[in-house]
C-alpha cells in the first residue's frame, strides 16, 4: 500500500528472506541426520559418494575382511547389509579401499546395528599412510539401525582402508547405507558462504517513490548498521570490575558473556553455609550496564576434582539437602536475569553426584532448577562432543541419550532445554564438527558453543578462524562464547590479548570476523536506486538506519531505524515517510 499526502516521499522497505538449498556447482551439502533407531536404514547420503556398493545390493562387491572377522552378506525383507562376525579383536571387521586426497574435506555416514546388547559404541576408522583417522562414532543397538555421521581430512593423499570397530567383540557389526563424499576447499567454503547468506542475513529491497507514487530513480539510499543480532561473546573474569583497559576492550566487542568461575559452587560457598554472591552480583551489574547478556555457569559440576573439601565429606542425605539449597538459592537469585543456565557441567564424563546421590541425580538437579526458574533454558554443557571423534562417552549419540534421560526424570519434559558444546579444540576436524552439529540439531533444541578455545601452538589463530567460520555458518548454531577470560598470569588455554590489551593473533582473528559478520566496526552502504526507484542489499540481521537524498528532496535529515530479523514471516513492505 502506498500513502499519498502533499510533499511526502515514501520509502518502501521489503525484507525478503533467502531460501532454498545450498547449491554449489550442482552439489549441495546434506545437513540431514537421524537420532532415531529405525527398523530399516535410510538411503545413503549422496548416493554413497565414492563408496562402491554402498547399499550392499551387489553382494559383497567392493568389501573385504579386516583382521580376523568373518564377513557375510545378509538380507532382511527387502534390505541387504554386510555383517562382520566371529570377531576376537575390536578392529576385526569389514573394510573397503578408498583413495583420499589431502586437499579434500570428506563427509561420512553409515547405518549400523549390533547383533546383541545395547549402547554398544561403533567407530568408523580410516587406516591411512600417516595413521588411523577416526571419522565418527555412534552408540549402536540390536534390533534397529542407528545412523553414524562424521567426517575427516587427511595429512597426505593416498590409499586408505575404511573399516568399523567396536570394543564389544561379542557383538556382530552390521553395516548398511555407507557414504563418503569429498568436497573441495572451495565448495566447502561456498557452503559456508551460502549458509550465512541464508540464515544470518536477509535481502532487503527498498523503493523510493514521490508523493504521487512515482519511482525516484538515482535517489541515494544510505544504510548504516547500528548493531548486530548474532550472540557472539567471550568469558570474563572478575578482574574486569577494576581494570578500565579490560573493560574498554571487552565492551567494545562483545554482547554476551559467561563468568568463568564466579558463579560456580566452589566460588560462592567456600565453607558450608557461608554464601557470598558479591562477585557475580557485581559482574552482573556491570554486564547490564553495558547491555551484555549473561549465561549462567554453572549450578553443579560433576567432576570430583572441582568439589569443595567440605562437600566431599558430607554424608549422602546432607549432601542432597545442601545441593537442593544450592540450586534453589542461585537459580532463584538470578531468575529472569540470565539467558541460560549450565545446570550440571560435564555430566557425560564425570559422575560425582550420581555416585553419591544415585543414578537420577542429574535429572533431579535439573528439576530443582526448573522449579526455581521455568523460563530460562537449561543446558547440558559438555566437551569433546564436536572436538574429538574418538570419545564415545561424549559422542553426539551419547549426548542425546543423556539429555533425553534427564528430560524423562519427574516433569522435566516441561522444561526448556538447550545443547551446550564447550568446544575445547586441539586440531579441528572441520567435517566432523559440521556433521556432529547436524546430528545434534535433530533434537530441535537451541545449540550454543559455550567455551570455545584452541590449544596453544603455531596454528592456534589459523585453527580458531577455521572453527569460527564453520560454527557461525552452521544453520543450527544460535550463539558462540569464546573461553578467553583475561587474567594477568594467563588465560585458561587461549588469550585474545596481551596484558596491555593489545590483540594477539587470536584477537585479530576475532576482530576480523566481528567486522565481517556485521557485529563490530559497522560500515555504511550507499547506492543509487535504479530506473524503478529500487535498491537491493543483503544485510546481516541487526539494527539499521536509512536515509535518502534526491534533487527533489529539500530535507534529507529524517532518519528511519529498522531491524532486520531472522525467520521473519512478514513480506509486507515497511513504509517510511521522508518529507521534502
Amino acid at each position: 500500500m502506498k500513502i499519498h499526502a502533499g510533499n511526502i516521499i515514501l520509502l518502501l522497505l521489503c525484507l525478503v528472506l533467502v531460501s532454498g538449498t545450498l547449491e554449489v556447482n550442482g552439489l549441495s551439502y546434506d545437513y540431514t541426520a537421524s537420532i532415531e533407531c529405525l527398523a530399516n536404514p535410510l538411503k545413503p547420503q549422496y548416493g554413497g559418494g565414492i563408496i562402491v556398493n554402498p547399499e550392499l545390493n551387489e553382494g559383497l562387491k567392493g568389501w573385504s575382511t579386516f583382521g580376523n572377522a568373518t564377513m557375510e552378506h545378509r538380507k532382511s525383507e527387502n534390505n541387504s547389509f554386510i555383517v562382520a562376525h566371529s570377531r576376537n579383536q575390536p578392529h576385526d571387521s569389514i573394510f573397503q579401499n578408498v583413495h583420499l586426497e589431502i586437499d579434500k574435506l570428506y563427509t561420512f555416514s553409515a547405518w549400523v546395528q549390533v547383533s546383541n546388547g545395547s549402547d554398544v559404541p561403533v567407530t568408523a576408522v580410516f587406516n591411512t599412510p600417516t595413521g588411523f583417522v577416526h571419522a565418527g562414532i555412534t552408540i549402536a543397538e540390536s534390533n534397529c539401525w542407528t545412523m553414524l555421521k562424521g567426517g575427516l581430512t587427511v595429512n597426505a593423499s593416498g590409499p586408505a582402508e575404511l573399516y568399523f570397530e567396536s570394543e564389544n567383540t561379542m557383538a556382530e557389526i552390521w553395516v548398511d547405507s555407507i557414504s563418503l563424499q569429498p568436497f573441495t576447499q572451495e565448495k566447502w567454503k561456498s557452503h559456508q558462504y551460502q549458509s550465512i547468506e541464508k540464515i544470518r542475513k536477509s535481502k532487503v529491497k527498498i523503493q523510493a517513490v514521490d508523493a504521487h507514487g512515482n519511482p525516484l530513480p538515482n535517489a541515494t539510499i544510505s544504510i548504516e548498521q547500528k548493531g548486530g543480532s548474532f550472540p557472539f561473546g567471550c568469558a570474563m573474569d572478575k578482574l574486569i570490575l577494576s581494570n578500565t583497559a579490560y573493560q574498554n576492550w571487552f565492551t567494545s566487542r562483545f554482547r554476551v558473556t559467561t563468568f568463568e568461575n564466579e558463579m560456580k559452587w566452589y566460588s560462592t560457598e567456600t565453607s558450608e553455609g557461608h554464601q557470598d554472591y558479591s562477585g557475580p552480583d557485581a559482574m552482573l551489574r556491570f554486564a547490564k550496564q553495558h547491555n551484555i547478556a549473561v549465561r549462567g555457569h554453572n549450578v553443579f559440576w560433576d567432576d570430583p576434582q572441582h568439589q569443595q573439601g567440605w562437600l566431599k565429606s558430607l554424608p549422602t542425605k546432607r549432601l542432597t539437602t545442601d545441593a537442593y539449597w544450592r540450586a534453589r538459592n542461585i537459580v532463584t537469585r538470578y531468575k529472569g536475569q540470565l539467558i541460560a543456565w549450565d545446570v550440571v557441567n560435564e555430566n557425560l564424563h564425570f559422575n560425582f553426584f550420581e555416585s553419591r546421590m544415585g543414578p537420577l541425580a542429574s535429572g533431579i538437579m535439573y528439576n530443582w532448577a526448573l522449579k526455581a526458574d521455568g523460563a530460562t533454558p537449561l543446558f547440558l554443557n559438555e566437551y569433546n562432543t564436536i572436538e574429538d571423534s574418538r570419545d564415545w562417552k561424549a559422542s553426539p549419540k551419547a549426548y542425546i541419550n543423556r539429555l533425553r534421560g534427564i528430560q524423562r526424570v519427574l516433569d522435566n519434559y516441561k522444561g526448556r532445554f538447550g545443547i551446550g558444546l564447550e568446544s575445547h579444540f586441539v586440531t579441528p576436524n572441520i567435517p566432523y564438527i559440521r556433521a556432529s552439529i547436524d546430528y545434534l540439531a535433530t533434537a530441535k533444541l537451541p545449540i550454543w558453543i559455550t567455551e570455545l578455545d584452541v590449544q596453544s601452538g603455531p596454528n592456534q589463530a589459523l585453527y580458531l578462524e577455521q572453527i569460527l567460520r564453520e560454527l557461525h555458518s552452521h544453520p543450527q548454531v544460535q550463539g558462540i562464547v569464546i573461553w578467553s577470560a583475561w587474567q594477568p598470569q594467563g588465560c585458561y588455554r587461549m588469550c585474545l590479548t596481551d596484558n596491555n590489551f593489545k590483540n594477539l593473533a587470536t584477537g585479530n582473528v576475532v576482530d576480523k570476523l566481528l567486522h565481517e559478520w556485521g557485529l563490530r566496526s559497522f560500515e555504511s552502504t550507499s547506492a543509487a536506486t535504479d530506473a524503478n526507484g529500487f535498491f537491493e542489499a543483503s544485510l546481516f540481521h541487526g539494527d539499521y538506519e536509512v536515509t535518502i537524498t534526491h534533487p527533489s528532496v529539500t530535507n534529507s535529515s529524517l532518519v528511519h531505524r529498522f531491524n532486520v530479523a531472522p525467520k521473519s514471516e512478514s513480506h509486507e513492505p515497511l513504509q517510511l515517510k521522508l518529507f521534502a
